[in-house]
């Protein structure tokens, strides 16, 4: 058995599935894999995963086959009419006056199930919305309550570098951020500086984060006492990624260098 990635949208986050040899999967060949919550249409990201961390190969689902032009023209279909049940939706939040709001929706291939997404502030009671939904698709509905980062993702946006956010324009997951990424590069802790669109802290605090580690590992402490070649004295400042360091010896500052 070998591993392969997939995503079912683009933008989105890369699963693993098994499949066997004689189906000599490429990468953007699309797919039909079976799930929990049934078939889906997606499209190979990586055709060969020699490992994945933390995930049993044992546990993982399958490959089904290679998408025919019926598995297209299906997909095409149930494109359609989630726009639909989305209006729909929305229709019945709004007659309800639920204080929520749906993202979007999609059918599996299979439609054995209509997956709505959306946010909200509070708990929602929505078992009325469910059952009319059920009787007019026929179908399993399910509706996944998304966080703030999640959120951002599906609706996108520009960050405060100016550019489109990250989570929506190319990271394929999303990972857990921490603040002391921040202060591990000397960020001054202002929400306004360290904070994303979502409100939550950057992604791009990881990006580096490694880098910062491992040069921190060489330089000394902020406020400690050091012995130089020029006298000891106190480390007032630090240039983390130049390995640089400034140290305050009866008044006057010298700067260092960790080779």
């Amino acid at each position: 058995m070998k591993i392969c990635s997939v995503r079912y949208k683009d933008g989105g986050k890369n699963y693993y599935f098994t499949y066997e040899d004689q189906l000599k999967l490429n990468k953007n060949v699309t797919v039909v894999v079976d799930t929990e919550k049934g078939e889906q249409f997606a499209k190979v990201t990586e055709p060969f995963v020699e490992k994945v961390e933390k995930i049993d190969i044992s546990e993982m689902k399958s490959v089904k086959r290679i998408s025919t032009k019926k598995d297209y023209n299906t997909y095409l279909h149930n494109l359609k009419e989630a726009e639909s049940a989305l209006q729909y939706i929305r229709d019945l939040v709004k007659r309800e006056e639920l204080n929520m709001r749906v993202i979007d929706a999609h059918f599996t291939l299979d439609r054995k199930q209509l997956i709505f997404n959306f946010v909200a502030d509070e708990r929602i009671d929505f078992r009325n919305i469910v059952k009319e939904l059920a009787a007019k698709y026929k179908t399993r509905i399910e509706l996944h309550q998304m966080g703030v980062r999640d959120k951002s993702k599906e609706i996108g946006g520009v960050g405060i570098c100016g550019r489109s956010l990250c989570c929506s324009s190319f990271l394929s997951g999303i990972e857990a951020i921490s603040i002391n990424m921040a202060k591990n590069q000397n960020l001054p802790l202002n929400p306004s500086k360290i904070n994303g669109a979502c409100g939550r802290l950057l992604c791009c605090l990881a990006y580096e984060d490694e880098v910062y580690e491992e040069h921190r590992t060489h330089l000394p402490k902020m406020g400690s006492t050091v012995k130089t070649e020029d006298g000891e004295g106190k480390v007032v400042s630090l240039d983390i990624l130049k390995k640089k360091y400034s140290v305050n010896i009866k008044g006057e500052i010298f700067e260092y260098e960790v080779e």
